[in-house]
């Protein structure tokens, strides 16, 4: 077997780093995403500075900051009878 040489190295190089950028941009921004959603200025602000190749986006997602369930926006829950009542009296 030939040793792949310099060239051979700097394309696997390459490789391996295109995987980790698109690897860490995809967890960072899910990451900052969510942040910004539940308005943590701190940890928005730690995940955007520090870069740990995903390790503490991903802590972030799946330990503090998971959904909490949130309330039903008012008026998407009416049954039928009060929706068609409210339609049937602003038609008449």
């Amino acid at each position: 077997m030939r040793p792949l040489g310099i060239q051979g190295y700097e394309a696997t190089f390459g490789t391996a780093l295109a995987l980790v950028v698109v690897w860490t941009i995809a967890w960072k921004g899910w990451a900052l995403w969510r942040a910004a959603r539940r308005e943590d200025k701190v940890w928005f602000v730690v995940l955007l500075l520090v870069n740990t190749l995903g390790l503490l986006e991903i802590f972030y997602l799946f330990v503090i900051g998971k959904d909490k369930q949130e309330p039903p926006v008012q008026g998407i829950g009416k049954n039928r009878k009060e929706r068609g009542s409210l339609t049937s009296a602003s038609s008449s």
